[in-house]
């Protein structure tokens, strides 16, 4: 089985009301499943944005020590501090730096991800094709993920402007439920994994800090993808229009650009799972 070469009836169609899909929803509807996929194969104690918010008290908690271990110094000149509060304040900075650096790789790691994504879908706003694969490694995967893109008028935007819009929550949640009623993350638990991503993009296409390219990239066969294909109420017209141009001046669409020179690039950004304890059955 090729990654990404099937028909059209492997596909199941989430469909959206808009004119298209800007390279803004694409990257958040992408961001959500990433965050989907880790936490319901148990890759992460939570879902991504209790832990990014975890993340970020955590250094602030940790500035705020830092910050009153200065003051309790010059209290300690004075002899006004008990022993006991000191050992309770030097506990707490252990306790929040250990927890730093338990997130700190995951953290970085999904940003570095996220950030290759944005450069990636700036320079492509008509990025066709995205595979997500938990796994030791990309050819022999536990689980596959992948999501088409059917974008009607294609509307860039430029680096930097990726914030998050009502259009691109409304069409992650359906993803998501879609997903799960599919069975998304119904596996068995099998410890900490890696996830890898793969994007669909011209040959021509180079980014050697974030993508490797793949080409006749396959993995195997015994795994059954999950597919998802995002359509708007413009595709059709896509495939008769198929001269419109891009800020990029990259193919706007399948039409544009001939299947043969369409590619699979692997993200250098590989999400490892942390691990930790899941309760026991009784």
């Amino acid at each position: 089985m090729e990654g990404g070469g099937s028909s059209d009836m492997e596909f199941t169609d989430i469909e959206t009301n808009a004119d298209s899909l800007n390279s803004s929803v694409i990257f958040h509807v992408v961001k959500e499943v990433i965050g989907f996929v880790l936490f319901m194969h148990q890759q992460i104690p939570s879902i991504l944005q209790d832990i990014s918010l975890e993340f970020d008290m955590l250094h602030t908690e940790y500035k705020e020590l830092v910050c009153y271990s200065w003051t309790e110094e010059m209290v300690l000149q004075q002899n006004e501090v008990k022993a006991s509060f000191r050992r309770k304040h030097n506990g707490r900075m252990r306790e929040v730096k250990h927890g730093i650096r338990r997130l700190e790789k995951l953290m970085n790691t999904i940003s570095g991800l996220q950030t290759a994504m944005q450069l990636m879908i700036s320079e492509i706003p008509n990025i066709q094709g995205v595979m997500l694969i938990l796994g030791a490694s990309p050819v022999r995967p536990l689980h596959v993920y992948e999501l088409s893109f059917l974008h009607g008028n294609v509307i860039a935007v430029s680096a930097g402007e990726f914030s998050k819009t009502r259009a691109a929550e409304g069409l992650s949640r359906k993803a998501i439920r879609m997903l799960i009623s599919k069975g998304a993350g119904s596996g068995s638990y099998a410890g900490p994994t890696k996830l890898f991503l793969l994007v669909k993009a011209p040959s021509s296409f180079n980014l050697p800090l974030h993508f490797l390219p793949k080409r006749d990239f396959k993995y195997s066969k015994k795994i059954v993808p999950l597919r998802l294909r995002f359509k708007c109420k413009t595709q059709d017209m896509e495939l008769d229009a198929p001269d419109q141009p891009t800020s990029t001046g990259t193919c706007i669409s399948l039409v544009d650009c001939p299947s043969n020179d369409l590619i699979w690039f692997q993200c250098r950004h590989v999400i490892k799972g942390i691990a930790f304890k899941t309760p026991t059955e009784e």
